[in-house]
Order: structure tokens, then sequence, then C-alpha cells
């Protein structure tokens, strides 16, 4: 096996290790807001008390993002509503009530519990004073005021049942109509930034800032009863699971719904902590035992991030120094690969996430592709750069002595390039420390989980338990390649060059 490929292999190992120990698990997923890492917490916390092997893939996303994983088996079951499944997953192609639901969603192979007890339907809210002043009350009335300024949330914007529908709905004529995060609209309603913005009936935002829920006058918005979707064969494959899920059904009311939402954005208390304090009340449902404190949290993450940044590299290097050497020994197609590399760089990380989703599903595959690419680069370049800056009388030399091609890449150009590959690699390293956050937002983990919850929840201290590590990776990492050079580079070529 040559050296590339064992490169390659324990690259993969490192991505898939983590995948193949989950595999015999569980996977429960949520949407990035608070209500749906609730329900999926609660539902972990059901399946582990059950004695079922269970892991909480929290904030991965919109709708489309959970439904295409639960279709390929990424995730095994997931909290969604009524309205959603009818309009935005089948099309409205459901026959009538939850039964038709049931039925259009087995010809997919998934299952749905009976409705948890509370509906949360889509609503527009706006601050009390300017509806008062305004004499809004009902959607109906935005029609006379199209200086209004809507700030909704993306997913709204786009899905059938959201903004589309109701401006058709309405003939609604706001034009000044951006997108947001669900929890920043909240914070831009409350600066006087935005006018008005899409609520979600059960959240907690609408009780502590007073706001004006809109009528629905005229029933555009279809019924949103809270249930779990989860793949059918679960029901052969974890019996324990479903029945555990079931165990919610009809036992939250919309009151508790709003309460636990509250504890979690509002008294910002954790999830896991909330989620178990209902069990134990209303279920009689012990809560687990020895539950992560910060050290054992950072020493998680790491590990996440450390196994994302070490993979991503390794299989950009098995890619990136190939392609750089022949870039250098071929110009013309070197142009061609430095281009398609510095294209790639440009690819919005978050855009470049998404477009792997459909091809390596969700969790460390697609993260660890990403940052790959990402790596390319800096290391191509480098290597690029190293090769053809070799003075030409030291290879016309190593022609001389009659070595062979390879013999004089492998014996001379290659170690005359390392100190700009090694720079090269530095740089990708300390590039894909950094990006490797984003991966929490398709459930790869890393420092980005944390990062990820402080901005929903307005918490610097918990932006920070993942800000602050990942800073002090990067610095890390910058280390050791420092060291790395002074020990695997001679003494005489340790110096700054421009590359």
């Amino acid at each position: 096996m040559s050296r590339a490929a064992l490169v390659v292999a324990l690259a993969l190992s490192l991505a898939g290790r983590a995948a193949s120990a989950e595999g015999a698990r569980v996977r429960i997923g949520s949407k990035a807001f608070v209500e749906s890492e609730v329900l999926g917490e609660l539902a972990h916390e059901l399946l582990s008390a059950a004695g079922v092997a269970a892991e909480h893939r929290r904030a991965l996303g919109g709708t489309r993002v959970l439904w295409e994983a639960l279709l390929r088996g990424d995730l095994d079951a997931y909290p969604d509503y009524t309205g959603t499944i009818s309009k935005e997953i089948l099309g409205g192609a459901a026959g009538p009530g939850l039964s038709g639901i049931r039925s259009a969603l087995a010809a997919h192979g998934i299952g749905v519990t009976d409705p948890l007890g509370f509906e949360d339907t889509y609503a527009l809210g706006m601050p009390p004073a300017l509806a008062g002043r305004l004499g809004i009350r009902r959607i109906s009335d935005l029609a006379r005021h199209p200086e209004l300024r809507l700030g909704l949330t993306h997913e709204f914007l786009d899905r059938v049942d959201g903004w589309p529908a109701l401006r058709a709905g309405y003939a609604l004529p706001q034009r000044d109509v951006r997108g947001l995060d669900h929890d920043l609209a909240y914070r831009a309603l409350a600066a006087g930034q935005i006018d008005v913005t899409d609520l979600y009936s059960t959240d907690a935002e609408i009780r502590k800032q007073g706001l004006v829920v809109l009528e629905d006058d005229r029933h555009v918005f279809p019924e949103y009863q809270a249930v779990f979707v989860y793949r059918r064969e679960l029901e052969e494959r974890a019996p324990a699971a479903v029945a555990a899920l079931r165990r919610l059904e009809g036992r939250i009311s919309a009151a508790e719904m709003i309460d636990l939402n509250a504890r979690a954005q509002i008294d910002r208390e954790p999830v896991p902590q909330v989620a178990a304090a209902f069990l134990r009340e209303h279920l009689g449902v012990a809560p687990a035992e020895g539950r992560e404190g910060l050290t054992a949290r950072l020493l998680a993450r790491t590990r996440e991030h450390l196994a994302l940044v070490g993979a991503a590299l390794l299989l950009a290097l098995a890619a990136a120094v190939p392609l750089g050497v022949w870039s250098a020994r071929r110009p013309t197609a070197g142009r061609v690969v430095l281009s398609a590399v510095g294209i790639v760089q440009t690819v919005p990380s978050l855009a470049l996430l998404v477009f792997m989703i459909p091809l390596l599903g969700i969790g460390t595959g697609p993260a660890v592709a990403a940052l790959s690419l990402y790596a390319l680069l800096p290391i191509v370049r480098n290597t690029h750069a190293g090769l053809t800056g070799i003075a030409p009388e030291l290879l016309e030399s190593a022609r001389s002595l009659g070595l062979s091609s390879w013999a004089r890449l492998l014996r001379i150009e290659l170690p005359l390039a390392s100190p700009a590959i090694l720079a090269g690699v530095k740089t990708a390293a300390v590039i894909a420390v950094g990006t490797a956050t984003l991966g929490a937002l398709i459930g790869a983990g890393g420092y980005g989980q944390p990062i990820l919850t402080g901005i929903r929840l307005a918490s610097v201290p918990t932006i920070l338990e993942g800000a602050l590590p990942a800073a002090l990776l990067a610095l890390a990492v910058q280390a050791l390649f420092d060291a790395l050079e002074r020990l695997l580079v001679p003494r005489g070529m340790r110096r700054d060059r421009k590359v």
C-alpha cells in the first residue's frame, strides 16, 4: 500500500471511528431552536432511562436537513409538527388529519407518534406600543401599513406554509423583509430594529416582551400539533425506543411547554437539566446520574474537534502535496489546479457544509470533507512555490548526478521545499481549527456546539466555553508546527520565506 493510501486510510479511520461506535445507538435529532432541543432531550432522557443506548444530535438546522437525515438513516427520530409535515415535507399530499399524515409517511418508511399534547403554531407578533398606536390586532391589518419592517426567520421566508402563503393569503404589501435567526429576531424587535416577526406560539419571549400576537383571521396557518417522527424499522430494531417516545403522548400542555422554553431560554438553565426536572415531576423518571461538568464537556469537545481537524489535514495532505508537485512540474496544468483550489476557498463555509449533506449525510463525514477541501489551497500553493523556488543550479546538479526523477523529488526537491510545505500545512491547520466550529451545525460536535448554544441563549459564558478553547487550540497548533519546523528542517534552511 502506498504512503498516500495509508494517509487516506488513517484519515478515514479517524473520521469514521466515532460514527461506527455510535452506529448501534438510537440517534435523536432536534432543530435549531430551543423548544426542539428540549423535546429532543426529553426523548433522549426517556430512551436512556429505558436502557436504550441513545444520543441527542442537537440544533442540526431546519426541517429539510432533519427530514433528509431521517430518510437516509443518519437520524432515527426527531420532534416535528403536523402542519410542517403536511405542508413542508409532504407538500399537501397527505389526507386529512393525523391518520392522513401517518399513511403518507408510511410510504417513506417513517412513523409518527400521537400528539404530545400541545400545539405550537406559527404567528406574527409586534411590540404592544406599536400595535396599539397603529390599531393592529389581526394579520389582515398589516395590509394597511406597507411601511412596516418585517424580520422573519430564514426557514419561514421560504417554506410553503410560511411567508409565501401569508403574503398571498393576505395580499401583504411589505417589501422591507429581511431574514434573521429566530432568537436574534426577538432581540431586534426589542431594540426597535424591526416591527414584526414570526413567532412560535409557545415561545417564552412572547410573554417576556408582552408581544401582541396577531390573529390569523383568514386561517392561513394549518394546525401544528407536536409529534415525534421516527424510522419505522426502529419498531423492530429498538422497540423500547419507540415505546419511550410514546410515553410523551398527551403529556405536555402548551402552558408546560412555554414554561420549559422559558427555563431554558430566559432563565438559561441547561436543557438536560430542564428535561430531567420535567420527566422526574410528570413521568416519575429519575434523571441520569453523573451529568457532565465543565471539565468533562471541554474534554469531550476537544476530542471531537481534534478528530475533525486531524482527519481533514491528513486527507488534505494526501491530495495537496501530489497536486502541488504536479503543478510545479506541469506549469500549464499547475495554473488550472491553483485556480481550482482557489475557487474552492471562495465558497462560503456554511454553503460547502450544506452541499456535502446530500452526499455524505450529517455528522463528521461532511465536516471532514469540507475542512479538507479548505485545507487544499495553502498546502498546494506552498508546495508549488517551494518547488518552483529551488535554485536552477541545484536542480541541474541533481540531474548531473544521474538521479532519477523520483529520486530527485524525494531526496532533494521535497527536502529543499519542506519549509514552504510545512508553512502551508501550518496555515491550513490553523484555518481548520477555526472553521471546524461550523461543524456543529450538522452534528459534528466540537467547540462549535457551545458557541451555537450561547448564540441562541444570548449567553456570553456559553459562547466563550467554545470560543476560548478554539482560540487556544489554534495557538497550540501553531506552536506545534513551529516546533516541528525546528525538528525537521535543517538549521540552514530555517528562515522566513515569502510563499
